[in-house]
């Protein structure tokens, strides 16, 4: 049956049989059984085009003959499915207008803020399966998928406009994003973080340029609801930075740390990963991690302690960007873009539920928000740094992006913008403390200004958005050892700024 035909008629010849090569099943075949009975290879009498006679001269009675062509089921005809519907759908969202963000990109500004893709887990191949309309978006940067819903989160980042949440519908087949609900406003600008509460009820973002920290409601639906509190670490002071006339925050020189660091900036935060009651925002800044308490009821962050985020070196600052816990250890890294080094932090779980339990057995909020103010401890405690970027390279050509762990727990990887790698770490599950680090490799992302990069599920592929050069490029990743290795798909997305993945 491998066959589509058997040998075309030679040209001017006598009619020729021709022979059809499919089973005459149940599931795909409907057509009169009586013409076609105990047959599998179906002999039709054909002219010399190759095509069945509709009438015959040597019909006795002089009758036409109706063709009957074989017709086949829906269901036959859609197996097997095409490689494009099997596997992760990848989300890329874009920068649409560099004039309103702090940083300055040098990439294409993107006419479509969402692009969409099959991943293909078998070669790490890339199929493009939409973009979102012309407008849909100012400066989507940040994206979060709801842990049980095909729905996805993002932030719009800009230093003249209020940022906003949306949420976008995902369809898993299609690929496309459409709008779920109006968006809601973050209540700041440019907010650059989301964070879902493991109930999937409250939704914490931060807003980096007035550095507000915002709690909104999420429904069973997925939808965005009111906004529950807005916190303020400025205290409500006017920033030194104007939004009309800045550095380029893409710079790390002294010039742009001075500015960078002359207001609070918060750049994410992270939820501690048991009971979800201490948070986490790295201030980047004012070189610290701020802590609070988080109550998921009322929406409400309590501050409880400020920890410093690492060492500095040669007087430069360090500039806290991200934090991320380890898999199933007492550990916290936390990645400094200004000094392009990895604080290692061990986690205390007893000071965190004490603070938990001073909330608790307080009345009031009022009362609740001075008990934690008063048995406010740090849960983290600084054990080890090392560094992202070889010892020679000159740290102000450089500032690192996004930390994640390996799906395994076995890698903790980071990326440089400057020196345009990734570099992955060997986390240490038998060292005391446990989680230390050890260098595995710095690997070149084959673009420039890896701003993001995600791993699919399984871990063996890596995606990174190489933000200045347009491209997303794919790497193997060897879960064994922890290398890096590109594996020839690169795929034209302009200013790509975040990669999500969903299973």
């Amino acid at each position: 049956n491998a066959e589509l035909w058997r040998q075309p008629c030679p040209p001017n010849s006598p009619s020729t049989a021709m022979s059809i090569p499919f089973s005459l099943s149940e599931a795909g075949f409907e057509g009169s059984r009586s013409l076609v009975s105990g047959l599998h290879n179906v002999a039709l009498q054909t002219d010399n085009g190759g095509r069945a006679p509709t009438s015959s001269s040597d019909d006795s009675d002089g009758a036409d003959v109706v063709e009957q062509r074989p017709q086949f089921s829906p269901s036959a005809m859609a197996y097997p499915s095409p490689p494009h519907m099997h596997g992760p759908i990848v989300a890329v969202s874009c920068y649409t207008c560099f004039a309103d963000l702090a940083h300055g990109p040098r990439g294409v500004e993107a006419q479509r803020s969402f692009w969409t893709f099959r991943l293909n887990l078998n070669d790490g191949t890339l199929t493009l399966l939409s973009a979102v309309p012309k407008g849909f978006a100012h400066n989507p940067a940040f994206t979060r998928c709801h842990p049980s819903l095909n729905v996805v989160y993002s932030c719009t980042e800009s230093v003249r406009h209020e940022g906003q949440v949306l949420a976008l519908q995902l369809d898993s087949r299609s690929g496309e994003l459409t709008e779920l609900c109006p968006p809601v406003s973050a209540g700041g600008w440019s907010t650059c973080y989301l964070t879902i509460h493991k109930s999937a009820r409250r939704l914490l973002l931060v807003n980096y340029w007035d550095s507000t920290i915002c709690t909104l409601e999420l429904l069973p639906s997925g939808k965005l609801g009111r906004r529950l509190c807005v916190y303020d670490p400025k205290g409500g002071r006017t920033m030194k930075a104007s939004a009309d006339r800045h550095v380029n925050h893409s710079m790390n020189d002294e010039r742009a740390q001075a500015e960078r660091q002359s207001d609070p900036h918060s750049h994410a935060i992270v939820l501690e990963p048991s009971a979800g009651t201490i948070a986490y925002v790295p201030d980047l800044g004012m070189d610290v991690i701020r802590q609070f308490h988080f109550d998921e009821e009322t929406g409400v962050v309590t501050p409880c302690g400020v920890i410093r985020s690492g060492v500095k070196r040669a007087g430069r600052g360090l500039g806290p960007r991200y934090l991320i816990f380890a898999k199933a250890l007492p550990t916290c890294y936390v990645v400094n873009e200004l000094s392009s080094q990895v604080g290692v932090f061990t986690y205390d779980a007893g000071v965190a539920a004490s603070i938990e339990s001073a909330w608790a057995g307080a009345g009031s909020v009022e009362a609740k928000q001075a008990a934690v103010c008063a048995a406010a401890e740090p849960t983290l405690t600084l054990v080890q740094t090392v560094a992202t970027i070889p010892d020679a390279f000159p740290v102000e050509m450089n500032t690192c992006g996004r930390i994640t762990i390996h799906p395994s727990g076995d890698f903790v990887v980071t990326s440089n913008r400057g020196h345009d790698s990734v570099c992955v770490h060997r986390v240490h599950r038998d060292s005391t403390p446990p989680g230390l680090l050890s260098l595995a490799g710095i690997f070149h992302t084959r673009g420039e200004t890896p701003r993001h990069f995600q791993f699919d599920p399984s871990g063996q592929w890596l995606l990174v958005a190489n933000q200045d050069s347009n491209t997303c490029a794919v790497f193997a990743f060897n879960t064994a050892t922890g290398c890096v290795t590109y594996t020839g798909n690169t795929y034209k997305v302009p200013s790509p700024n975040f990669v999500s993945v969903r299973a």
